[in-house]
């Protein structure tokens, strides 16, 4: 098979992989279960209200799976688990046993407020679920209720220990580092991730939807961030792996590892391996997309698998998504302003990132 085709062999699990226009493979894919969620990040979404996804729309865990097969059978190895807030979702755990049958899923992991995960970690872990990356912004109190609008920080730093002790093969901590709030606690946070075992990932602020109130003067760079951190630390070690994960890695000089993912001022859409799959069934192909593709209306008029896998790779191979680098283009012009209009947010509620699970 010419690997100038659409489709691969990937030699060593002997699968087809599926390949776009710039030849990125279909390899993870990014499931969200709710679009609902207990905090108000200001990044995220920091109305109070809004245009809810009908219940009745929303995938069952078992049509979840069956996607996720056909998804895995053009290439996808990778599953990862978001909301809105995933745990506000009953029975979870069911989906994490389900997707563990699927041999072809070798990873398989969850991002989490955390506010939930005490009382749920456990089986979470007993079903299956690999990895479990927690956001966490602040190590204060006072600017976490800023920054969400609620009054959960002690249940989100429980739910972190409890991870700690659980024994997930994998931990990591997401924080958006943001100019003017959180940029006097890189330091902390980095010591903080020792002390729970976790690996810290700072996310540069993104202006993906429009409720978020984004402005390029928040953003906090990747080479920022590594200034602040080497002043402190010293010699900051690049990790160079040969892999398609969203975060650039580095190594302090006691041997802790972090991560940056540099979407704004460094866009990585050349490997971006990733598609959104919504709880109810829109299948986007980049996170600043804003047309997707109704999965769930052929999945419930009865589509074989056959013809499901068909539509998926026709729609992949004529993937030309490269969002990230697109809004990176209009900085000369200053033309880089809100991504979506508030008007338009509330008529589809699906160009919010808290619909594609970010």
């Amino acid at each position: 098979m010419s690997e100038n085709l659409t489709t691969k062999m990937n030699a060593e699990e002997s699968m087809p992989v599926a390949l776009d226009t710039f030849g990125r493979p279909l390899r993870a894919l990014r499931v969200s279960v709710t679009d609902r969620c207990n905090l108000r990040c200001q990044y995220c979404m920091p109305e109070e209200e809004y245009v809810w996804l009908p219940r009745e729309t929303l995938l069952s865990f078992e049509e979840i799976s069956r996607l996720a097969n056909v998804f895995t059978s053009l290439g996808v190895d990778k599953v990862r688990i978001t909301g809105g807030e995933p745990l506000l979702r009953k029975n979870l755990p069911s989906l994490i046993s389900l997707l563990r049958t699927n041999a072809k899923i070798t990873d398989i992991a969850m991002t989490t407020n955390g506010i939930l995960l005490t009382e749920q970690a456990q089986s979470l872990y007993d079903a299956g679920l690999h990895r479990v990356t927690v956001s966490l912004d602040t190590l204060h109190a006072d600017r976490f209720k800023t920054l969400t609008k609620r009054d959960t920080f002690a249940q989100v730093l429980e739910g972190i220990d409890t991870v700690g002790r659980i024994g997930f093969q994998d931990f990591k901590i997401d924080t958006v580092a943001m100019r003017g709030f959180n940029d006097d606690e890189l330091v902390d946070l980095i010591e903080f991730g020792k002390k729970v075992g976790g690996e810290v990932r700072y996310i540069e602020y993104m202006d993906v939807g429009g409720a978020n109130d984004w402005s390029s003067d928040k953003v906090l760079s990747c080479a920022e961030i590594l200034q602040k951190l080497s002043a402190h630390y010293g010699l900051i070690e690049p990790i160079i792996e040969d892999s398609w994960a969203p975060a650039n890695r580095f190594r302090l000089p006691d041997g802790t590892i972090f991560g940056i993912i540099a979407s704004t001022t460094l866009p990585f859409c050349s490997t971006c391996d990733r598609s959104r799959l919504t709880a109810d069934g829109m299948w986007y192909l980049c996170l600043y997309a804003k047309i997707g593709m109704d999965l769930r209306k052929p999945l419930r008029d009865g589509a074989t698998e056959e013809e499901m896998r068909a539509l998926l790779l026709s729609t992949w191979q004529h993937r030309v998504d490269r969002g990230a680098e697109q809004r990176k283009e209009l900085e000369p012009a200053n033309s880089r302003g809100r991504f979506v209009e508030i008007e338009r947010l509330r008529q589809d509620p699906h160009l919010e990132m808290h619909a594609r699970g970010g």
